[in-house]
Order: structure tokens, then C-alpha cells, then sequence
């Protein structure tokens, strides 16, 4: 196993239980003896607002195995640092889980190809420059009407498609990747723990039963999102999807599209009720509706019942 200085990983024979990310970040490992799944191919959303840094999506482990944790835009805790991610790692007979961090350079993250600017050494997707994070465009998605500090660099890999889907270092068909001299540097600089969006990103992609890889296979159905908490907006997609490709009859949409609304305005309410947030009893409520309603869309979609397509996509599951 690599042991990057700093990082307390734990080696039990047995597997633990799942951790948040907050805790994991703090030096509570997770080992395994079942190596974790392929990464899945994705689109990658478009940068939501100027700021913003991606963070790519990878397989956590709970009580009911591997589930995906999707990729997200998030807000840096401040100017100036860089995401590194966190890999598993192969060594003592089970595979550790080695967390991400936030810090002044990027560290070692195993050699994975996380796609979008992470290509196993370094990030190419953007740079600060001053008090501003500029996008290189040749490698992330970013809409140029609305950031418009970009450039381009196409001399680096373009790693907008994952190729190399291995999502761990090290033992049979690992990544056999080594930490570089400068990456060995970035692990001895201080080091700031995933924020506390990313740690509610985390937990509430634990309790969706559809990120699971037991149901989804290794495909999951938000693989990607372009915001913490864009949950609505993508089962909204999934469910436009499914009209669009003849996965779902009229009767069932209008059963879904019903549940949605439903659900957006118990949202609605509560929100306006409590001065425009929601309470953990809520939230918990929320994420309960929603899935309930994730499973159902699957259920419906992958039933024997089906309609004319209105057209082909393959926006739902562009996995290869």
C-alpha cells in the first residue's frame, strides 16, 4: 500500500462501516477486501458559476457495499487551494481508502483517471490566477456566456472521456502509479479538510439506494451533478429522458411528474415556513421522497410497458 505522510489509513482485516467524508478526511480509514468497481462514463455538467472547482465522482463503501458518490462543482474553502482526490489503494491483503483534501498544490491520488482535467498526475482543468480561478476549456465544461475567465490549452490530454476506468492503485489490475517527487511535496503542506457542502454531498449520495453498485451495476443514474442538492433538476431530466427514448408510458410520467411536484412543493412550504432553509428533520424527510421517487423512475422505466419514442437519446446512461 502507499502511505502518503499525514493520512491515517486503517488496515482491519474486517470491513468498517461507512464513514462520512468529514470523518474519513480526519484519518478514520475504510478497508476492504473487494476491489472497488470500474469507473462509470459520464457527462460532465457545465460549471454553474464563476469559482467553482470540480470534483471528480468515486466509489465510497457502506453497510451495503460500493455505492457512487457523483461528481460535483463545489465552492473551495478559500482562493488558492486545489482538490486533490481521494483514491483506494491496494496493500495488506484489502484495499484502503486514502481521502481527498483541499491544499496550495495537488497531491498523489493513486494514477486513477478521474476524467475532466484529472488524468492521473496533476489537474489541467484551470489554474488561479490572482484572486481567480481561470477554466481551461479544452478539458472542463464551462459556459463561456456566463464565465468568461477562460483559455485554452490543448497541448495537455483532453480526459473529458475516462478511458482508463480503473479506480484503484496498486494489486491485481491496479494502477501502477508511484507518488512523484513534487506530489510527495504536496503531501507534507497544510491541508484543508472537505467542506462541509462536500460532506453533506457525501452522506446524501450514501442514502440514495440507486447509487448503490448492487442496483445500478456500475451505472449510475446521476453519475455527474452541476451543484450540491441538484438532485431535483436531475430526476426531472431522468424523467424527460424516458419520455424522449419510449422508456415511459403517459400514465407513468404523469405518476412521477405528480410525486415531483409533490415533493417540490412539501419544499416550498417547509422553506417558507422556516425563513428559506429547511430543518435536519425536513432535509431527512426530503431525501426520503426523493428516493422513493429515484426508485420508482427506475422501476418504471425498466418495466416491460413502454411508448413511441419522441426521439433517440442516449443522454440518460451515456456510459460505454
Amino acid at each position: 500500500m502507499i502511505l502518503i505522510p499525514g493520512l491515517l489509513l486503517g488496515l482491519a482485516v474486517l470491513a468498517v462501516p461507512s464513514a462520512s467524508l468529514g470523518q474519513v478526511a480526519v484519518g478514520i480509514g475504510i478497508s476492504v477486501h473487494v476491489a472497488p468497481p470500474a469507473i462509470p462514463v459520464y457527462v460532465q455538467p457545465a460549471c454553474p458559476t464563476e469559482g467553482f472547482l470540480w470534483t471528480p465522482g468515486y466509489w465510497a463503501y457502506g453497510d451495503a457495499g460500493y455505492y457512487w458518490v457523483p461528481g460535483v462543482w463545489v465552492a473551495p474553502p478559500r482562493v488558492g487551494v486545489l482538490w486533490t482526490p481521494g483514491y483506494w489503494g491496494w496493500g495488506g491483503g484489502v484495499y484502503a481508502f486514502h481521502a481527498g483534501y483541499w491544499g496550495p498544490h495537488i497531491g498523489f491520488y493513486g494514477g486513477v483517471n478521474y476524467g475532466f482535467g484529472y488524468g492521473g498526475v496533476g489537474f489541467v482543468g484551470g489554474e488561479w490566477r490572482g484572486g481567480h480561478f481561470a477554466y481551461n476549456t479544452a478539458v472542463v465544461n464551462v459556459n463561456t456566456t456566463v464565465i468568461h475567465n477562460t483559455y485554452v490549452n490543448k497541448t495537455v490530454v483532453n480526459n473529458t472521456t475516462v478511458n482508463n476506468r480503473t479506480s484503484f492503485n496498486g494489486g491485481p489490475g491496479g494502477v501502477a502509479a508511484k507518488p512523484t517527487a513534487a506530489e510527495v511535496s504536496a503531501s507534507h503542506e497544510t491541508h484543508i479538510q472537505p467542506t462541509h457542502e462536500q460532506v453533506s454531498h457525501e452522506t446524501a449520495a450514501r442514502s440514495d439506494k440507486s447509487n448503490l453498485y448492487s442496483a445500478n451495476h456500475g451505472k449510475p443514474a446521476n453519475a455527474a451533478m452541476s451543484r450540491v442538492g441538484q438532485r431535483q433538476a436531475n430526476q426531472q431530466q431522468r424523467i424527460g429522458n424516458g419520455v424522449k427514448n419510449g422508456q415511459l408510458t403517459p400514465k407513468e410520467t404523469a405518476h412521477l411528474e405528480n410525486k415531483e411536484a409533490g415533493i417540490n412543493k412539501e419544499v416550498h412550504n417547509d422553506r417558507k415556513a422556516n425563513g428559506g432553509t429547511l430543518t435536519p428533520a425536513e432535509k431527512k424527510q426530503v431525501n426520503h421522497q426523493q428516493n422513493q421517487a429515484s426508485k420508482d423512475i427506475a422501476k418504471d422505466k425498466h418495466n416491460n410497458k413502454t411508448d413511441k419514442p419522441v426521439q433517440k437519446s442516449n443522454s440518460e446512461h451515456p456510459h460505454k
